[in-house]
């Protein structure tokens, strides 16, 4: 063996000698895994803990008050293509930009509706005035009103589709009258469609449960005859009268409609995974009566307070997930600012959200804090949303049970945001505090306030401002906002974890569907 061997040799022998030393003194660092998961918990866990303790009504507050402000300076009102509206969607996107979000204007045109006159009258055979909320959408009649003979359309108990079908009207002559149609079974375009088709000149459609009835015809096309919408109490005494005799009322429904655009605000993290998209949202436009400030600045508010917190936290440069807030436009006309935006996501993009939380109405005077019903364990209304509704409503309800708050379920009616998102199979929750439906004696002893008054007395009024809203309730419902921007910014294992359905206790089985009652409703 020559010297090159022999110092080849011995440089084999020394590394063979070294490598049992570096496998021993990297065993112990090797031994110790990390588990994704695990960590993934505790970093949902220690930033919703930071979101909940940092967000909160006293903060969201002031955002309502810049909304009081805004619709004060721009005619009382912040509808989809008002001023006011623009004026709160800017105000929206600037605090946005400045706190370092992606922020964007999408923008789409629809048809701007504003009610000029509302009004029902007996005139015989006894006269009185009765409260009727004008639809969106529909046909106006000549200034100064019609006169005419009241014909009410069957609606016998059997009979959960009353005036839906052309047989509803037949053996009654409805040529030249105004019909009065029981809520149930079809969209409100259908019924008034229907009547008009009969040759009726005039719709009147009454609740089928407490509560004031206000809705959409869905589009201006489908209008045929003046309709508005009354409620239950007064749509049963005005039947009951037409059976015993003729009954003539005095109808005058106008309605201004024209083409405007107008603007969703959407804003997203820079960091996190776009495959895992985590998306929540509020509508920001009001109706033309008021400046909305419970219906809906109160959800926009606890929406940006959350996302301005979110952005002061570090944890935001983080973010294992990518999250995505909206501020939704015409919902008010019907939904047309979260439909617009839903319409544009291709399939891919539809797959990357991996779920969509809605806030519409968190802060009614009187309360009820109510939870989308995911998995339709009350059996109320619509079927369960989307795999993983289940698990967001799960989600919501232990924690607020672990923050002793009281809650009820409430039916997916599609009179909100998340029905877009339901309709192409995305997961949706959200809470929602009540609207114009009426307080049951047991919810009055379960969160407090008044039985046999509505949630929002307000609703959709002059009176929405800022003497309209319930701190405590939205207090709870910022937390939920912040525990949830919190957890999923990191975490979605629990949408993989089974849900075991039991039905909600307290009045949820038997009247979900009625907590949900805002007034763009075009479905029965």
């Amino acid at each position: 063996m020559n010297a090159s061997h022999r110092r080849a040799a011995a440089a084999l022998a020394a590394a063979a000698l070294a490598t049992p030393l570096l496998l021993v003194s990297a065993s112990p660092a090797s031994a110790v895994r990390t588990d994704p998961g695990q960590e993934a918990a505790k970093a949902a866990a220690k930033l919703s803990q930071k979101l909940v303790r940092d967000a909160s009504a006293k903060d969201a507050y002031r955002h309502l008050q810049k909304f009081q402000q805004i619709a004060d300076s721009a005619g009382g009102n912040r509808a989809a293509g008002t001023l006011g509206h623009d004026a709160s969607a800017a105000y929206v996107y600037q605090q946005l930009k400045k706190a370092g979000y992606q922020v964007s204007y999408q923008q789409f045109e629809f048809q701007f509706t504003n009610t000029q006159a509302e009004k029902l009258s007996v005139v015989s055979p006894e006269a009185r005035d009765i409260a009727i909320s004008a639809m969106t959408y529909t046909k106006s009649t000549p200034v100064g009103g019609v006169t005419a003979a009241l014909a009410a359309v069957p609606a016998p108990a059997e009979d959960t589709t009353p005036g839906c079908e052309a047989a509803d009207y037949a053996g009654t002559a409805y040529t030249g009258k105004i019909a009065l149609i029981k809520r149930g079974g079809c969209t409100f375009a259908d019924k008034q469609a229907q009547a008009a088709a009969a040759g009726a000149t005039g719709a009147i459609i009454y609740n089928n449960t407490a509560g004031a009835l206000s809705g959409t015809l869905g589009d201006a096309g489908a209008a045929k005859i003046p309709t508005g919408g009354i409620t239950q109490a007064e749509g049963e005494k005005l039947a009951a009268d037409a059976a015993k005799g003729p009954v003539t009322v005095r109808f005058d429904l106008r309605q201004l409609q024209e083409k405007r655009t107008t603007n969703n605000v959407i804003a997203e993290t820079a960091r996190g995974n776009a495959a895992n998209t985590v998306m929540l949202g509020a509508h920001l436009d009001g109706v033309t009566a008021g400046p909305g400030i419970n219906d809906n600045g109160s959800g926009s508010a606890g929406l940006l307070d959350v996302a301005l917190k979110f952005a002061q936290s570090k944890e935001i440069n983080k973010t294992t997930n990518k999250v995505r807030f909206a501020w939704w436009s015409a919902e008010e006309n019907g939904l047309l600012g979260s439909e617009h935006y839903v319409a544009g996501l291709s399939a891919l993009d539809r797959k990357e959200i991996r779920l969509y939380l809605n806030f519409d109405m968190i802060a009614s005077p009187n309360y009820g804090l109510f939870v989308y019903d995911g998995d339709d364990s009350d059996g109320v209304g619509s079927p369960a949303g989307p795999a993983g509704s289940a698990q967001l409503e799960r989600d919501i309800n232990e924690f607020m049970d672990k923050r002793g708050l009281p809650h009820e379920g409430t039916d997916f009616t599609g009179r909100s945001d998340y029905g877009p998102f339901i309709e192409v199979g995305i997961p949706s929750g959200g809470t929602f505090t009540g609207a114009e439906g009426v307080k049951t004696p047991a919810q009055a002893q379960k969160f407090g306030g008044t039985a046999g008054a509505a949630y929002d007395a307000c609703y959709h009024a002059k009176c929405d401002d800022l003497k309209n809203v319930n701190l405590t309730a939205l207090d709870a419902n910022v937390d939920v906002i912040a525990n949830a921007v919190g957890t999923y910014a990191h975490d979605l294992s629990s949408l993989r974890k089974p849900v075991t359905t039991v039905p909600t206790e307290g009045d949820a089985g038997s009247g979900g569907g009625l907590h949900d009652g805002h007034g763009h409703e075009v479905t029965e």
